[in-house]
């Protein structure tokens, strides 16, 4: 996970949050610092957000309070991994 000022920092140069990558709709990558959860599967991760009816994910504590307000996101949980990955390959091919 990033450090506290690294996140600021990313926050402060942007102007804004950037537009979320296609693995971070998909639940791939968390919505702030961009842990891709597939390298990182014992990574803690929680709902912090929807988006066209699908979970976006944000690491437990700092990730989550940015993207949610709260460090444990939202009280719901997420879809498996393999079962995120499933509906990112579908979305691809689409």
């Amino acid at each position: 996970m990033y450090s506290q000022d690294a996140i600021s920092g990313r926050r402060r140069s942007g102007g804004g949050r950037p537009e979320p990558t296609p693995e971070m709709i998909s639940g791939l990558a968390c919505l702030i610092c961009g842990t891709d959860y597939r390298n990182a599967p014992d990574a803690d991760v929680m709902v912090v957000s929807h988006r066209n009816d699908a979970q976006l994910l944000a690491c437990r504590g700092t990730c989550a309070r940015l993207a949610s307000g709260s460090p444990t996101g939202l009280d719901e949980m997420p879809l498996p991994l393999d079962e995120r990955m499933r509906r990112h390959q579908a979305a691809d091919r689409s």
